[in-house]
């Protein structure tokens, strides 16, 4: 596919710096996260009180230490982003973030069935880019085929 063609499309490219971030995993993640917590909740309020009283504070601390863990993982998984600037990438993915040069970045691509996008790098290896989940089909396509469009739009003639 051409790299103009979400322009050709009627789809302009997005101005720069231009930030992708997951769709379904963001909302699974608040949406159980919530949910959870509800239950959790309810179900600690609906005990009567001398079967609160029966819990020590090292079983109360080892379920807030579940919950903080829960949140933890679920934080890591929302904060996937690519970030494209005119001379960089930004790629964050769980606790890790990376800075690339836009020269570093050949190409991007999303293989059917494949969970998240993978960056190949001019060093022949590759980056994962949990910013396009698989799952969030054609949003994460469109998304991967803009980030494509705009590496190819910049990258230096003679290549």
């Amino acid at each position: 596919m051409p790299a103009d063609s979400d322009a050709r499309a009627g789809r302009p490219l997005p101005d720069l710096p231009h930030t992708w971030r997951p769709f379904g995993v963001r909302i699974a993640v608040i949406g159980f996260g919530v949910m959870l917590l509800v239950v959790c909740t309810a179900a600690w309020y609906g005990f009567d009180p001398s079967v609160r009283e029966r819990f020590s504070g090292l079983q109360r601390f080892t379920v807030l230490a579940m919950g903080a863990a829960l949140g933890t993982c679920g934080w890591a998984l929302g904060r996937a982003r690519l970030t494209v600037r005119r001379d960089t990438l930004t790629v964050v993915n769980g606790f890790r973030s990376r800075r690339l040069e836009r020269a570093q970045v050949v190409d991007i691509h999303l293989p059917p069935g494949a969970p998240w996008a993978t960056l190949d790098l001019a060093d022949g290896s590759t980056l994962s880019a949990m910013a396009f989940q698989g799952s969030d089909g054609r949003r994460a396509r469109d998304g991967v085929r803009q980030v494509r469009a705009l590496l190819d739009r910049d990258a230096p003639s003679g290549v």
